[in-house]
């Protein structure tokens, strides 16, 4: 009975090795799926971990987060190149931009996460079973897109707890995931956050993911990403007249480098 197991599952593997030749989709569905039940898998371990040390919600958790999801890179054939991090070593808070492309950026994102950072996040992701625990359990801050006055009351107590607990902040300013190799235009709620508490901006580019990840053409493949982390951009002295400014100039500067890093002209 056991040999007979052994026989089948060694039969289905080979199919779908197969498959996995001949068929992008088919390539692309397995190992979207696998990253999937990765993330739900890690992140229920992880949980019990950060319970465990921690005994609860606390940013001290996204140690033992990063620590977890920094393998995941390993089962996806996927290697980091990063340069800048000298560039987190601001005293006090910050504000930290970067481009969002994919469900691939959790492993961008700790690939460098500093400490004593969290990130900004949809509310609806609290939802995703233990992947929305973990996230919380790490301190996210969940705010309601649709409710434009509920996202401007929590980046304002968001700006309040930056500097009472010495906490950098982790948006993504186009506000959603953009895999087209440029950026969409930047939303204002981080550049105001920056502002009103007086902190400096720190931008982070991951180059473009379209050589070997596109679910439009269904290609996932390993690949290599370029990471740089820019030179803060300081905010003393800055009023929410110059927000627009601001987002202005972080965006060409991002996009100019996120060019250079994926090499288009």
């Amino acid at each position: 009975m056991e040999m007979g197991w052994l026989l089948w599952s060694t039969a289905v593997l080979l199919l779908l090795h197969v498959l996995m030749e001949l068929s992008p989709t088919v390539n692309f569905a397995l190992r979207i799926g696998f990253y999937c039940v990765l993330c739900l898998v890690a992140s229920a371990l992880a949980a019990v971990a950060c319970l465990l040390i921690n005994g609860g919600r606390s940013v001290k958790n996204m140690r033992i987060i990063k620590a977890v999801v920094k393998t995941f890179k390993y089962f996806f054939g996927l290697r980091f190149e990063v340069k800048g991090l000298e560039n987190f070593k601001v005293e006090g808070p910050a504000v930290i931009l970067s481009n969002h492309q994919s469900v691939l950026d959790m492993m961008g994102l700790m690939e460098v996460l500093p400490d004593n950072c969290v990130q900004v996040g949809k509310k609806e992701l609290m939802y995703m079973g233990s992947v929305g625990l973990i996230m919380y359990l790490g301190g996210v801050i969940f705010i309601n897109r649709k409710s434009t006055s509920s996202a401007k009351m929590v980046m304002s107590e968001v700006a309040k707890t930056m500097v009472a607990e010495n906490v950098k902040v982790w948006v993504y300013p186009e506000g959603t995931r953009n895999c087209t190799g440029d950026l969409l235009p930047f939303k204002k709620g981080a550049f105001h956050l920056a502002v009103q508490a007086q902190v400096p901006v720190i931008p982070v580019v991951y180059s473009s993911f379209t050589s070997f990840y596109n679910p439009k053409t269904k290609l996932f493949t390993s690949g290599k990403i370029k990471v740089e982390v820019l030179p803060p951009i300081e905010t003393k002295g800055l009023t929410s007249d110059d927000v627009t400014e601001l987002s202005d100039r972080c965006f060409s500067t991002m996009r100019e480098t996120l060019f250079r890093l994926s090499g288009h002209p």
